[in-house]
């Protein structure tokens, strides 16, 4: 599973940094595994933040956290609206977890990653931290989702698409009560479910990749990683739709000051990421559907496995392994 292309030269590009982002994504994952099953969700957090903004102010970039992490979870924040970087070189957006899935990695538990998704700047939506509903497809299936058609009119135009029966889709979908009704609607239409409890950023990104044998993912989950989710699946040719759920009149009152007029209105890919000048970068912390986590060899060192999609057209993917003292 390995693709890649050479991007010409330009000092103006977010994607032109992807490559200096992966050794950002290895230190905040390597800098968590200390803390693998120890139930310190939040030094688990502050140890993966530290080490992500310390490399991020090496890069030579004017970069700007639109999307931070640790809002719900009372953890470490690398702030919204903090700038990072050498102060010099493109101007970019930056979405970041630097441990997606905590507590799944405090318990020991598989599908923890370090996650980042960049964007020029001004490109990225300035998602507040509260539910999103998502419905995201593969590259084969773009154009043939509408989240605000019933779950039964997309798996059939998903199916179509993908020149297969309904009963042949997979469909991804979190492990949440909230969820049941969506899963009825599955199982009526002789479809399979595939769920998972946490890290629907893997999920999405599933979908995009053919030996993972996912279809769709549909559900209700976090804006923030709905915003990584869309720059990951526009790097791979996919499709990705969301809509905010604020939950009170303050979740509303805080879109509205977010600069999103409509809460409630259907939010396209193209909206949620606004140029194709963009990537995604992962490393994976436990091992996980999309990585392998962090593994500590005889010799004293450790193994990463990090995946990086880029954006521009490209639509290239490769997953890089690491080796760190």
């Amino acid at each position: 599973m390995y693709a890649s292309k050479q991007q010409t030269n330009s000092s103006h590009r977010a994607m032109d940094l992807a490559l200096d982002f992966l050794p950002i994504s290895q230190q905040a994952a390597l800098a968590s595994y200390p803390w693998i099953g120890r139930g310190n969700k939040i030094e688990a957090d502050r140890a993966g933040t530290d080490a992500m903004r310390k490399k991020m102010n090496l890069v030579n970039m004017r970069g700007t956290i639109v999307i931070g992490e640790g809002e719900m979870d009372e953890a470490p924040m690398l702030y919204i609206n903090e700038t990072l970087g050498s102060g010099n070189g493109p101007e970019v957006d930056i979405a970041v977890d630097p441990i997606e899935g905590t507590t799944l990695m405090s318990k020991g538990q598989e599908n923890s990653l370090a996650v980042i998704a960049v964007g020029a700047k001004g490109s990225l939506l300035h998602a507040p931290d509260m539910y999103m509903e998502k419905i995201a497809v593969g590259p084969r299936a773009k154009g043939a989702i509408d989240i605000n058609a019933p779950l039964a009119e997309n798996l059939k135009s998903v199916a179509k698409a993908l020149g297969k029966d309904v009963r042949e889709l997979t469909i991804m979908m979190q492990d949440r009560p909230r969820h049941e009704q969506l899963m009825k609607v599955v199982w009526d239409h002789g479809a399979r479910v595939k769920l998972f409890s946490d890290v629907d950023i893997t999920g999405a990104i599933a979908t995009a990749i053919d030996e993972m044998d996912i279809d769709l993912l549909i559900g209700t989950g976090g804006a923030p990683e709905g915003v990584i989710s869309a720059v990951a699946l526009k790097c791979l040719g996919g499709d990705f739709q969301g809509r905010l759920v604020p939950q009170s009149p303050e979740e509303y009152k805080r879109c509205i000051n977010m600069g999103i007029k409509a809460p409630e209105k259907a939010l396209y890919i193209d909206e949620i990421v606004k140029s194709d000048d963009c990537f995604f970068v992962a490393t994976g912390i436990t091992d996980g559907m999309l990585l392998r986590g962090i593994n500590r060899k005889e010799d004293g060192f450790f193994s990463t496995h990090s995946f990086i999609a880029n954006g521009g057209g490209l639509r290239s993917y490769q997953f890089i392994e690491g080796n760190h003292k």
